[in-house]
């Protein structure tokens, strides 16, 4: 599912015979849209997960506890931020028959996490490796050498086939595969170097949500339906 103002990506998974589901990056503005598609689709959903402490959005998972009572808000442990459940790097979280991986995978934040479908045919990737890009490493104490060493070694180690879901496209992508990232991302087919040279000089313009979001993505977004 797509948020427009923040180009965001929240991915619904959901075991077809326990009925059990886990949302991935929800975001605030459109918590009760997926509140709504987990009822249509007679879903009960266990986990509201995000990726990492967003600086482009205010996270829906705090809202997601009230709307659908029983789910709990979960976050990296590396994050700082509040949640009902955090994870360690190699947990993994369950859903019916299926459970996905945390892969910790810092560089855009210290608490950036990637989860892995149990099979290796899914990974969602958060910012840390977008569609050809991958997320920045000028605030919230990034470090570009990190960022290349958590995709290399956490993501790239994956099966070329394995499906690349991010958080963020900004041109209308939707899905790439490991093998296509390791060939063909512009900034990750550098070497370590060069890649901290282009992360060190992209001057990009501060997120327009940063003073907003990442406060209240430390508290685990809004907590009650608004009035």
């Amino acid at each position: 599912m797509f948020e427009p103002k923040s180009c965001t990506y929240t991915y619904l998974l959901g075991d077809r015979e326990s009925r059990e589901a886990i949302l991935i990056d929800p975001v605030l503005e459109t918590a009760t849209r997926d509140a709504k598609l987990v009822k249509e689709l007679g879903l009960r959903l266990l986990y509201a997960v995000n990726t990492h402490c967003h600086a482009d959005h205010i996270t829906g998972s705090g809202l997601l506890r009230s709307l659908l009572p029983g789910c709990q808000s979960v976050i990296s442990r590396l994050s700082g931020a509040q949640a009902d459940l955090h994870l360690e790097d190699g947990q993994s979280i369950h859903f019916g028959r299926f459970a996905l991986e945390t892969r910790a995978s810092p560089g855009h934040t210290p608490g950036c996490v990637t989860f892995v479908l149990n099979d290796h045919s899914m990974a969602f990737t958060g910012d840390a490796l977008l569609i050809r890009g991958c997320g920045r490493t000028d605030f919230q104490q990034g470090c570009a050498r990190t960022l290349y060493r958590s995709v290399h070694e956490k993501i790239f180690t994956l099966p070329g086939d394995c499906l690349i879901y991010p958080a963020h496209d900004y041109h209308g992508l939707t899905v790439s595969t490991v093998e296509e990232e390791k060939t063909l991302n512009p900034r990750l087919t550098l070497s370590c170097e060069e890649f901290i040279k282009v992360m060190d000089n992209l001057n990009l313009p501060k997120p327009q949500q940063i003073d907003v979001a990442v406060p209240a993505n430390m508290r685990c977004g809004v907590q009650t339906p608004p009035s």
